[in-house]
């Protein structure tokens, strides 16, 4: 079991990055940010959300376990992997109806390589923690490459498991897995709940 603390500013460790958002190279597929609405679009048509972070000088709440995070200095969420199975978690108290907000999307840069890469979500309802009994993966955006900008698309309506337990409940947090070992790093650019 992780202790999904946040570690505090003043204890940050991580070291300064050579990327830049310019030298990144995205990923195309059917769903992208559009930074001019700032929303994410669906084959270029705008997407409702009932959340959308965009850690501008701020972690907006999300803590990470097994890990550390902070605010990037040229915008978005910079985290590190120190220990198997590190994770990041939205802020809880979200209360949102699984049946109307079907999907999850995540656009991250991967900064530094990890030995294993994971890319699952888990939630928490009123009904129950965080568990491998409920639980997707991407299926846009799967395992990015150092200096590749993707777009994690998790639809809730087809989970790996858990089957229609998202689309029957009020969702209150959510946690993602990006790499399954030390060593990874990535700037999360946004995260949206849509």
């Amino acid at each position: 079991k992780l202790n999904p603390r946040a570690v505090a500013p003043d204890r940050l460790t991580l070291p300064p990055t050579a990327f830049s958002a310019e030298s990144a190279v995205e990923r195309p597929g059917p769903f992208a940010w559009n930074p001019e609405t700032k929303a994410f679009v669906w084959n270029g048509q705008p997407l409702r959300a009932a959340r959308t972070w965009t850690f501008d000088g701020s972690t907006d709440g999300f803590v990470m376990g097994g890990g550390e995070v902070e605010p990037a200095e040229d915008g978005g969420l910079r985290v590190a992997a120190r220990i198997f199975d590190s994770a990041i978690r939205t802020p809880s108290g979200l209360a949102l109806q699984g049946r109307q907000y079907t999907h999850v999307l995540v656009r991250a840069t991967r900064l530094a390589g990890g030995p294993q890469w994971d890319g699952a979500l888990h939630y928490v309802t009123e009904t129950h923690p965080e568990s491998a009994q409920f639980t997707a993966k991407p299926f846009q955006g799967e395992k990015p490459e150092v200096n590749e900008t993707v777009i994690l698309a998790y639809d809730m309506t087809r989970p790996l498991a858990g089957g229609e337990d998202w689309t029957t409940s009020v969702i209150d947090r959510i946690r993602i897995d990006f790499d399954d070992a030390a060593g990874g790093e990535f700037l999360i650019h946004q995260v949206a709940i849509t």
